[in-house]
């Protein structure tokens, strides 16, 4: 069945929703729960432009274009990011142009767009405001928060509404800047690797310091703390292969792995917490452990991916089970996991041939320190110093203590 045929047939088996919310909200509030809340009165008499996938969801589940059409406040326009507004396109793909079937509301395919060419499905859509909400999970290398940065750029002449949502790792910053050097479509500008905010943050950041001119609003988290990670709100996969939150807790770091040969998980029941390929065995497991990082333990497994890398090959690796969140440094695991593959395995381990990884981690000094041999406490502290920069720098735009 194709994609169109498969949502039109969705459509009709599910029935449009007619309040939205119908669950009383937790003691934590998104942005968008709060002005459902309120019927949404906020947008009503304006001609709105969602960007938005499956994350945009109330407490009840039911998502702010449905909630928002029951209660009078259609939107004129959906712009779909990487993946689809409905979601169901793979990494690196989109759903294209298209007509909900739901709705009935056009949807466009934001997903590559730059500010030109975003800018001119804006002004064909006849929007003044975009609302932005999408669920981040904190890493630079996510696109949705650079489909937020070009929107805003092509939004030069109206509103911007960010309904912010919590980001489920945290509020800790971590890793090494971008060089802008090395800016492309998984990070545009330099932040650090994990950013530690949220997207309501990170647009006011663009904002103040990329000069983004757009007449920006944010709708506030009610009730979260930026330790905060058990939310008790529902997850919805931000992503196709980003089914858990516990995916989200590792992803920041084993992402990297993405820049390898080896098989970052995907087409398994758990990717980026499965990392592996043909020829690796025990030895990983057993080395990482007895490196006591901090948070974390590996359990030895054997995986046959179903798509991607070794598709159906018998691949040996590692598992990763975070045993404690707060203590555990999604950036420095990976390191120790590229250092320890590459050393352990020299036959099997390689990076992409595309160095793909210097993209990824912001520039060739993570890939060149590995292929010196450098240890991992030398790795990792070559970007202290722009880490804290960067914590400083981010202060004035943080909305959450």
């Amino acid at each position: 069945m194709r994609r169109r045929q498969f949502l039109a047939a969705s459509a009709l088996s599910v029935p449009l929703a007619t309040a939205g919310t119908a669950t009383a909200a937790p003691r934590l509030a998104t942005g968008a729960q709060q002005l459902a809340q309120d019927g949404w009165r906020r947008l009503k008499g304006r001609k709105v432009g969602v960007l938005t996938n499956p994350t945009g969801v109330l407490t009840d589940q039911t998502h702010i274009v449905d909630s928002m059409v029951a209660h009078g406040a259609t939107p004129a326009a959906v712009f779909g990011p990487e993946h689809g507004f409905r979601g169901t396109a793979q990494a690196g793909g989109s759903e294209g142009d298209y007509q909900d079937p739901r709705t009935g509301i056009p949807v466009y395919d934001a997903y590559g767009a730059n500010a030109t060419k975003l800018q001119a499905m804006f002004t064909k859509a006849g929007i003044d405001t975009v609302v932005f909400d999408i669920a981040d999970v904190g890493a630079r290398f996510y696109t949705y928060i650079w489909s937020m940065y070009t929107a805003m750029q092509a939004a030069a002449n109206l509103d911007f509404l960010v309904l912010d949502r919590p980001n489920p790792v945290g509020g800790k910053a971590n890793g090494p800047q971008l060089d802008p050097a090395y800016a492309t479509g998984v990070g545009l500008k330099p932040i650090v690797q994990q950013h530690g905010m949220t997207v309501g943050e990170l647009a006011r950041f663009f904002q103040g310091e990329f000069d983004v001119k757009t007449n920006l609003e944010v709708a506030n988290v009610k009730g979260w703390r930026r330790d905060q990670l058990d939310t008790g709100l529902p997850w919805v996969p931000p992503s196709p292969n980003m089914p858990t939150q516990d995916t989200a807790l590792v992803y920041p770091g084993t992402c990297l792995f993405e820049g390898t040969v080896l098989s970052e998980g995907r087409g398994t029941t758990r990717p980026f917490e499965t990392v592996g390929a043909p020829g690796i065995d025990w030895r990983w497991a057993e080395t990482l452990n007895a490196a006591n990082l901090r948070g974390v333990r590996f359990r030895e497994t054997y995986f046959a991916p179903t798509f991607n890398k070794f598709q159906g090959k018998a691949c040996g690796g590692v598992t990763l089970h975070v045993t404690d969140p707060r203590e555990f440094d999604a950036i420095k695991t990976a390191v120790a996991m590229l250092i320890t593959a590459k050393s352990l395995y020299p036959t099997v381990f390689a990076w992409r041939p595309d160095n793909w990884i210097d993209k990824l981690s912001g520039s060739d000094r993570l890939r060149r320190m590995i292929d010196a041999q450098a240890p991992l406490d030398e790795v990792v502290g070559a970007w202290q110093q722009e880490l804290q920069q960067f914590r400083r720098t981010r202060l004035p735009y943080l909305r959450y203590r």
